[in-house]
């Protein structure tokens, strides 16, 4: 689940972070060169040599290049050097303006020390999430994001009150109705959940109209297929994919195929053609909503997500898959039967 926890991460930081303006270059004539050179290594696919080169740049420039720091910051979680990505949220923090940007960069703080904690599997980084979720609270009480991640850090340190009562704030405070509200709703009903590596909160609506969301999911056990129609091993895939839907038709299974594919015809005409009866969503390319949400990077890529929520397998390539089905369903069934009595 590494690739996925890494997207959740990025979109965090990014979803937040996307409110600000640009962030500045450097004004120094020394780190101008390294940052263009930095830039020009991204482009040349070597991000490794880039974030080398944003830290020198940002070093030059005193520790005031704003973009530097959003860079360091970026590729710092992507790459897994965490001190290149604290030293940027520190340097961000002290140089913030006014109390938008200072909650904003502590809640990217929280970020990236939730993040950590995921990795490294250490409480301390939830800790540090918490008191830096506290800290953009402060600068601004009315931060959804941030009373939502700090909910999932306290939850995380099992003081499953506290974090209700931050999940109950978020829902006050977050009046719209969308599939990350069902998200921290649940987690306020279950803080077991939000301990979870949870499949990403979202909703698309299929080609026939129906509106999927996975939080709207829940009792059933989620097969997500992500392909598309000029992928050879997807094609290949296909029938493995339609026996399954065939199989397990009657039980309480969702299968959602998401296509990158660009041409709308094209994908429509292959659907019908192929039989492909359940549900078909479109989301264009690997810079697609879904499959940046989940990290696909890959095709075919699958993900089991049982009636829970919770990820349980990820694939890339056709790999079996029916077993681990059989037995997410036998637990729904179990759970049914429990229920009733």
């Amino acid at each position: 689940m590494r690739i996925l926890t890494a997207a959740l991460s990025a979109a965090m930081l990014v979803n937040v972070a996307s409110a600000q303006t640009k962030p500045e270059g450097p004004t120094d004539g020394k780190a101008q060169k390294t940052y263009k050179q930095a830039l020009q290594e991204l482009h040349d696919g070597n991000p490794q040599f880039a974030l080398e080169d944003f830290k020198k740049a940002d070093k030059q420039d005193g520790g005031h290049c704003a973009a530097c720091q959003a860079q360091m910051l970026k590729y710092g979680v992507e790459l897994g050097d965490w001190k290149a990505a604290e030293l940027a949220v520190n340097e961000m923090i002290a140089n913030a303006p006014g109390p938008k940007e200072t909650a904003i960069t502590h809640y990217q703080a929280a970020t990236l020390y939730f993040r950590e904690g995921l990795e490294k599997h250490k409480d301390e980084f939830f800790a540090r999430c918490h008191d830096e979720a506290g800290k953009a609270l402060a600068a601004y009480s009315n931060f959804p994001e941030a009373l939502a991640l700090d909910g999932k850090a306290l939850a995380r340190l099992k003081q499953d009150a506290a974090a209700k009562a931050q999940f109950e704030q978020y829902l006050k405070v977050r009046t719209t109705d969308d599939a990350e509200r069902q998200r921290v709703a649940r987690y306020l009903e279950h803080p077991d959940l939000a301990r979870a590596m949870m499949a990403p909160a979202f909703s698309v609506t299929t080609t026939d109209g129906q509106k999927i969301s996975m939080d709207d999911l829940q009792g059933k056990v989620v097969l997500l297929d992500f392909w598309a129609t000029w992928c050879g091993p997807c094609r290949e895939a296909l029938p493995h994919i339609r026996n399954v839907a065939k199989k397990f038709q009657g039980q309480p299974l969702v299968i959602l195929s998401v296509s990158l594919d660009a041409d709308d015809g094209k994908w429509k005409e292959f659907i019908a053609k192929n039989e492909m009866t359940w549900p078909q969503y479109r989301d264009g390319d690997f810079g697609g909503p879904i499959a940046k949400l989940f990290g696909v990077n890959a095709i075919p890529h699958t993900f089991t997500i049982d009636s829970y929520g919770v990820l349980q397998e990820e694939h890339v390539g056709d790999a079996s898959i029916e077993g681990k089905l059989k037995k997410l369903l036998s637990q729904v069934h179990a759970n049914s039967e429990t229920t009733a009595k």
